[in-house]
């Protein structure tokens, strides 16, 4: 499902990733802890193709049997939009846009047409227990709504792999609960693999596979 091979990454003269090797299973779980600073943020965006690798040649990072590094912009951006989805701490949601809209962007990204965007993310929203809420925009909505849509939107065109960055940092502790489980309830309908980057040891224990990153390196 994901495999990186020497994996490095350098901002000027810090290196930031020093050679991180990565496989993880379809179906998986696998959240990724460690103190601010030590990579995991910069790690998962690669693994998202958001960034690249400092190494490009003698490093390779596969994604369904893609090799993904080898990808020009625009087969990278389409592959990015059909296999992976994004959640992050803070729900990134459009404000002028209803639940419903905001869920449909990656599909009319996409070009899905219309009328089965709006299909699919409505059984989403509804199996997130959103069915009142199509029409409400961001900010009529509570915090753990909030994240809730973010997670359908991230689902909307049934990508192979979830990766989410601080994903309840931002929630209460309820809000945040609800929201884990959630994963795991997906994991399962779904088939999807989730790779969580995460300060909450709740979640990070609750995985399949807890790794920990320290200077740039997975330890564990």
């Amino acid at each position: 499902m994901i495999k990186a091979n020497n994996i490095k990454k350098y901002y000027g003269d810090l290196q930031v990733l020093k050679g991180v090797d990565l496989e993880i299973r379809k179906g998986e779980v696998v959240s990724i802890v460690g103190a601010s600073g030590a990579g995991k943020t910069t790690l998962l965006q690669i693994l998202g193709t958001l960034d690249s690798p400092s190494n490009t040649e003698d490093s390779s990072l596969f994604i369904n049997n893609t090799n993904v590094t080898q990808l020009n912009d625009k087969s990278l951006a389409r592959f990015r939009n059909e296999h992976i989805g994004f959640i992050f701490q803070f729900h990134q949601l459009l404000p002028e846009f209803t639940a419903l809209e905001n869920v449909c962007i990656p599909a009319f990204i996409k070009k899905t047409a219309r009328a089965q965007a709006e299909k699919r993310a409505k059984e989403l929203l509804d199996f997130l227990g959103l069915s009142n809420r199509y029409n409400h925009k961001p900010n009529a909505l509570s915090g753990g709504e909030q994240q809730r849509v973010a997670v359908a939107r991230s689902l909307i065109n049934n990508p192979s792999i979830i990766l989410a960055d601080e994903p309840s940092g931002n929630l209460d502790s309820e809000s945040a609960d609800n929201l884990h489980q959630l994963f795991f309830k997906l994991r399962n309908e779904f088939g999807q693999t989730f790779v969580l980057v995460t300060h909450n040891l709740e979640l990070a224990n609750m995985a399949d596979r807890k790794l920990t990153m320290v200077d740039g390196l997975i330890v564990s």
